[in-house]
């Protein structure tokens, strides 16, 4: 799943007229760069969730796309603007496309800049077997987010400091792999496919669940952009 329903008021004016993960980086839409890497993986149904300017990203993409020397991909899309007439946030929106996703799925941002990332089926069979809820790719804290997101334990575990914490030295990269079963426990936010259109966060979703022991993760070095405002983007087309 391939998120891309926000607003991206920081990015405003560009994200007047055209959807922030379709803002073009180095020659194509922003979101095209992990759905490449994905089909790259041999990972070839791909669903797009949309809401802000949504209508132009199926219009883009369409239901099936292919581009020179990768297989082709099926898009599937939940739109959330159309449905709901708002995005769901990121939690909201992966229950409400989870009917359409696999028992173990990855979860990737259309805003996040990664060129080098690589998706591998022995990675998500590595996962699938560990018997962990979710596992995240974790970043240095980058020059906006100093103060980091998480820590990471020796044995792989994400650990859920407090704020503050010198602990936190990474950044969640907005990468990940989930099961399904993360999305659906007794406790959770919103019922399967959340016919409400109910938005939820993810971030306390996940600090719960690494409270549990149930989240691992690794740290990845390559190159890696949140593309936050207009002067990042810039910074990346220069």
């Amino acid at each position: 799943m391939v998120l891309a329903a926000g607003r991206g008021e920081r990015m405003r004016p560009l994200t007047d007229s055209t959807p922030k993960p379709l803002l073009q980086v180095r020659g194509q839409p922003l979101m095209q760069w992990p759905m490449q890497a994905l089909a790259r993986g041999g990972f070839v149904r791909q669903l797009v969730n949309t809401a802000w300017l949504g209508e132009q990203i199926p219009a883009h993409f369409g239901e099936r796309v292919r581009w020179p020397g990768l297989p082709e991909v099926r898009v599937a899309y939940s739109h959330e603007g159309r449905d709901f007439g708002h995005a769901l946030e990121t939690a909201g929106g992966i229950v409400r496309a989870l009917p359409q996703l696999d028992e173990v799925f990855w979860i990737v941002a259309g805003d996040v800049f990664a060129p080098d990332f690589v998706f591998t089926q022995e990675v998500v069979q590595r996962f699938a077997a560990s018997g962990k809820q979710a596992h995240l790719w974790l970043v240095p804290n980058p020059a906006h987010n100093l103060k980091g997101d998480f820590g990471l334990a020796v044995d792989g575990s994400v650990l859920n400091l407090p704020a503050g914490d010198a602990g936190r030295c990474y950044t969640f990269s907005t990468i990940a792999l989930y099961r399904k079963s993360f999305f659906t426990r007794a406790d959770a936010p919103a019922p399967l496919g959340n016919p409400q259109g109910v938005a939820v966060a993810l971030a306390p979703m996940l600090r719960a669940a690494m409270d549990r022991g149930e989240v691992s993760g690794e740290a990845y070095l390559g190159a890696w952009t949140d593309v936050g405002t207009p002067e990042r983007l810039a910074q990346l087309n220069t």
